[in-house]
């Protein structure tokens, strides 16, 4: 059995992933600042390091010992990033950097790199495959596209295996349900929970590549033991199906409020013939299936997310 680092694994994705690499009989180091994430979502059997990954002094001596690195840490929401572009610049793009260059300091032989399907921006040309020249229209898409590229430079200079996965709007259980920018799933089961309309931004006819957790979780661990991958490659993860935002408003049920459009691309949908072909993963977890398993965990969690006036 191999030690995997996890960074950010307290937070959505990364708790998952910690679960399952546990479930699978390894040791997991967590690394994170509690930020976006929080200590409800930490694995009792994992060690836990609150650590910032901008602080690269305290953060080297954590990679000695491991194998391999799940980076899934950072300032999350395209929202945030126009809010805070310093700030998110800092934790996406420098300290991607200091994950690198601590991960090539202690040996470390690959990271997987959580990127963001946002890379694509604003296409007219669906499904989005790896091919299409990247366009980011906010600081947080350009800030994952950064990492992608720093991942590249990894596997040529500094002898580190890497890939990278661009995650299409990752939804399931215990996904985050407040701050900035939290997906629009998370906010009408939040909605509902408390009695309040459901609101679409603009016309609800914007479409999204929603991808359950559970995929994006296997797509992880197949990409950290494919021997076709390490040299910086990029792949889409997401479900080949999108939903429109009226389409999971009506899923979900009650009055709806539409309010004011953001900036946003209008569609998205993965090609994800490049994961089928490299690391042999293809979506098990269909839409509809994966919203019902989200709507019970709310019902079932109703107690945190009901507002008491």
């Amino acid at each position: 059995m191999a030690k995997y680092l996890v960074t950010g694994g307290a937070g959505f994705i990364g708790s998952h992933l910690t679960r399952e690499l546990i479930s699978q009989g390894h040791s997991v180091r967590i690394i994170d600042n509690l930020s976006t994430g929080n200590r409800e979502r930490l694995h009792p059997d994992a060690e836990f390091v609150e650590a910032d990954i901008c602080d690269r002094e305290k953060i080297t001596p954590l990679f000695q010992g491991i194998d391999g690195i799940f980076h899934v840490a950072a300032l999350p929401r395209v929202q945030v990033s126009i809010e805070n572009p310093l700030e998110t610049h800092e934790a996406n793009i420098n300290g991607t950097l200091n994950v690198i260059w601590a991960a090539k300091e202690a040996g470390v032989k690959r990271i997987v790199y959580s990127a963001s399907s946002s890379a694509y921006g604003d296409s007219d040309v669906l499904p989005l495959v790896e091919t299409m020249k990247p366009d980011p229209i906010s600081p947080y898409a350009l800030q994952k596209y950064v990492g992608e590229e720093y991942m590249k430079l990894a596997a040529m200079f500094w002898g580190i295996e890497t890939v990278s996965l661009r995650y299409f709007n990752v939804f399931g259980p215990d996904m985050a349900s407040e701050g900035a920018y939290v997906t629009v799933i998370a906010i009408f089961n939040r909605q509902k929970l408390n009695n309040q309309p459901l609101t679409p931004t603009g016309d609800g006819e914007q479409t999204r590549d929603f991808t359950f957790v559970d995929d994006v979780v296997r797509a992880n661990m197949l990409a950290m033991k494919s021997e076709k991958v390490g040299k910086g490659e990029v792949m889409n993860i997401g479900n080949s199906d999108n939903k429109s935002v009226n389409y999971i408003a009506k899923f979900i049920g009650g009055p709806v409020q539409h309010i004011d459009p953001r900036v946003e691309p209008k569609n998205t949908l993965a090609n994800t013939g490049k994961a089928k072909k490299l690391i042999g993963w293809q979506p098990e977890v269909d839409f509809d299936e994966g919203l019902r398993s989200t709507i019970k965990w709310y019902e079932e969690n109703k107690d945190k997310f009901i507002t008491h006036e």
